[in-house]
């Protein structure tokens, strides 16, 4: 049962489960383009997230009562949908493993008691789910990270952590768009930017999207745009 709330005279918020799973970032997903499609003009932003997906729109277009009714037949739609009936999006990208890029591997790999080509080997084979974007614009979220290489987050966090750079915590793996400070463990990097100026939400993954991680080496990697000097 999805619930709805108001937040304020222009946004709602709904709920399609209450906890972090397979399952609810699937309904997730649905939801979110059902309401794309319910909304058109009238929607100004949508956030999915892990349990929720918040809606602001346009008073100018559309009052409150019309959106809400709007809202709920999306509900409808979304529930009508399977996932097989949904736009299936798989993500690939390459990921140079090496040193230079994967500043935490010594550490993983002894804490995870796994020799370096086993965590490769491991990361790489697990098919992931965008959980949320959030943090900074397209920082993505994903799940599940295999079990043996389940790792806790640094004790004290990087004051610069490369764009594009894979990093583990507990049971998620995040990419970080831009140059920011950061806590996780880092496994990796891609070449590929992150941020997508000519699409719709800006961003190359998004919630819902499935995403796989190809190992490529050094030269492939700066061959594709990728920098090791940014530290």
């Amino acid at each position: 049962m999805i619930r709805m709330h108001p937040v304020n005279e222009n946004t709602w918020i709904l709920y399609p489960g209450d906890e972090i799973s397979e399952t609810v970032a699937a309904h997730v997903a649905r939801l979110t383009q059902s309401i794309r499609a319910s909304l058109g003009h009238c929607l100004v932003d949508i956030i999915p997230s892990y349990t929720s997906v918040l809606v602001s729109f346009d008073l100018q277009q559309a009052d409150r009562f019309a959106i809400e009714s709007r809202l709920k037949a999306a509900i409808d739609q979304s529930e009508a949908l399977s996932e097989q009936t949904m736009t299936a999006r798989e993500v690939v990208l390459p990921v140079y493993y090496g040193p230079e890029a994967a500043l935490d591997m010594e550490h993983i790999a002894r804490e995870c008691q796994l020799t370096p080509e086993e965590v490769v080997r491991l990361h790489s084979e697990q098919i992931y789910r965008v959980y949320a974007i959030g943090f900074s614009p397209g920082f993505a979220y994903l799940g599940n990270t295999p079990e043996p290489l389940r790792i806790a987050r640094k004790s004290t966090p990087r004051l610069k952590v490369p764009a594009g750079s894979l990093g583990i915590a507990d049971n998620q793996t995040a990419i970080y768009p831009s140059q920011t400070p950061g806590g996780w463990q880092i496994i990796g990097r891609t070449p590929l930017e992150m941020i997508d100026w000519d699409s719709e939400t800006l961003t190359r993954v998004n919630v819902g999207d499935r995403v796989r991680f190809e190992p490529v080496d050094r030269d492939t990697f700066i061959s594709m745009g990728g920098r090791l000097d940014e530290l």
